[in-house]
């Protein structure tokens, strides 16, 4: 019984105080905003759109690796979902863009063509199969990792040492890989053969149809909702 009591009182201890250091990181973020300010207004932009990210990808536990992992291991789609639906809204953003570009053009180049096209091929998969790899022994995708260092868990600084490692071996032997491969494989770009407007329909419905499903799947397989 005493050890009983003994087990729930560490387990309701309370907790270190984290104002002080929210206090302290936020003095330190501002004063990187105004010294950014300084130096380059552009930079002081993108300080404060990263913060932004980051408190949203927090405060909704958002990950691309736990988008694909949850409905393998516990049957929620709910992340997936937001991504489906960030695909949806980036979709019609980038049709906006490029519309204001080529649209008026039917002579455009793919190189003209915002959102940096790049060629499809057997790089593109091997790439998908070391990137999915390195995200489970990871624990969370690039975004996710991020967000898990900055909460404390050092675990995930190894995965940052491997992120920047990794970077700095790609950027380097990126010329190589395009030479061997990625140079050699096709650019597709559907607007070329369909149309941006059919191709914008085609692609929302696409993704309403993957949406419709993950729901489904979720209402079915969903181990917190069936409890």
């Amino acid at each position: 019984m005493e050890a009983l009591k003994k087990q729930r009182q560490m387990e309701t201890r309370k907790k270190n105080n984290q104002i002080p250091f929210a206090v302290l990181g936020t003095i330190m973020a501002i004063m990187m905003y105004f010294m950014l300010i300084r130096y380059q207004f552009s930079l002081s932009s993108f300080w404060m759109i990263g913060i932004l990210l980051g408190m949203t990808m927090q405060r909704s536990r958002f990950c691309f690796a736990a988008s694909f992992r949850d409905p393998i291991m516990m049957g929620s789609t709910s992340l997936l979902k937001a991504v489906l639906l960030a695909f949806m809204v980036s979709t019609v953003g980038f049709f906006i863009i490029q519309y204001k570009t080529v649209g008026s053009n039917p002579n455009y180049l793919l190189t003209a063509v915002p959102g940096q096209l790049s060629p499809v091929g057997i790089h593109t998969a091997i790439g998908a199969i070391l990137f999915g790899v390195g995200m489970v022994m990871a624990g969370g995708c690039v975004s996710g990792s991020l967000m898990r260092l900055g909460e404390g868990y050092m675990m995930q600084l190894v995965a940052l040492i491997g992120f920047i490692i990794g970077s700095i071996l790609g950027a380097s032997h990126f010329s190589f890989w395009d030479k061997v491969l990625i140079a050699k494989a096709s650019t597709v770009y559907l607007p070329k053969y369909l149309g941006l407007f059919p191709s914008l329909i085609l692609q929302l419905i696409l993704l309403c149809v993957l949406y419709y499903i993950a729901d489904w799947y979720d209402k079915k397989n969903n181990m917190m909702r069936n409890r």
